[in-house]
């Protein structure tokens, strides 16, 4: 849910960052995407990462299940996975409360 205002993008995302250290945007983007690369790893290698007040990245197992095709309206079977999930911390809860 949009409460208001557009996306943030990487891009957009960068150039704010940089806006508020100081740092080169090239420098900027290498860390946000060391950072994207960091944590796809740790959750794949099945850890948890836990970064105080911010949240926690963690993984969850879906059960197969049958689904509906929107198209068609046909049931369908859909696979078991993992996926990514993140738990927003109580710091970043007040921030977006406020």
């Amino acid at each position: 849910m949009k409460i208001k205002g557009k996306s943030m993008n990487k891009v957009m995302l960068v150039e704010r960052l940089a806006d508020m250290t100081d740092e080169q945007k090239t420098v900027c983007k290498r860390i946000i995407e060391a950072f994207i690369e960091l944590v796809g790893q740790e959750l794949k290698a099945g850890r948890e990462i836990a970064l105080t007040g911010f949240g926690t990245f963690t993984v969850s197992k879906r059960k197969a299940r049958t689904g509906i095709n929107p198209i068609t309206k046909k049931k369908m079977s859909i696979s078991a996975k993992i996926v990514p999930k993140f738990r927003a911390g109580r710091v970043l809860k007040d921030i977006v409360g406020h």
